[in-house]
């Protein structure tokens, strides 16, 4: 890591130098960085960025994801944009998930823990004055993209234990 630093000065250095080709060399500099791992974006940092942003923009839209408890079965009112967003967070969710799989089982566990209590937990939030009720719509919207993740980590569980010899 201090040798690609070093290196990357030296290549600083030669762009700043007038007898140099500035084009050139500001090239190279610009293609070590973005081909360093800490300076690039992964489906790990990516995926929670994604569902953080479509989350906000679901409660600014949207507004709260409602789910019906019935005898026939319950599941999420999708009425307008929320289908949508649902989907879309959901998506998400998936991706990341078969892109990056957990393969530890105590995180798989934390992972389908997290997708069920969060949206429970969420409710308490809404006592809050004034944000509360955000705060509870965007945990609910959120944590959509943790059930999609949750899913994703079911089949790749699923797949490795049926594939394994």
């Amino acid at each position: 890591k201090a040798l690609f630093v070093i290196e990357l000065e030296k290549m600083s250095l030669k762009c700043l130098d007038t007898k140099s080709g500035h084009h050139d060399a500001a090239q190279e500099v610009v293609a070590k960085i973005i081909l360093t791992k800490e300076m690039t974006m992964n489906i790990d940092k990516l995926a929670p960025i994604a569902a953080s942003v479509v989350a906000v923009i679901a409660v600014v839209v949207v507004g709260d994801v409602e789910f019906s408890f019935s005898p026939q079965g319950g599941g999420y009112v999708l009425d307008g944009n929320a289908q949508w967003f649902i989907l879309i967070l959901m998506a998400i969710g998936l991706v990341h998930g078969i892109m990056s799989p957990v393969t530890e089982h105590a995180s798989q566990a934390m992972i389908i823990a997290a997708a069920f209590a969060f949206p429970r937990l969420a409710d308490t939030l809404a006592s809050i004055p004034a944000i509360g009720m955000y705060l509870n719509q965007f945990i609910d919207q959120f944590a959509i993209a943790i059930a999609g993740y949750a899913i994703a980590a079911l089949i790749n569980e699923t797949k490795s234990r049926i594939m394994a010899d």
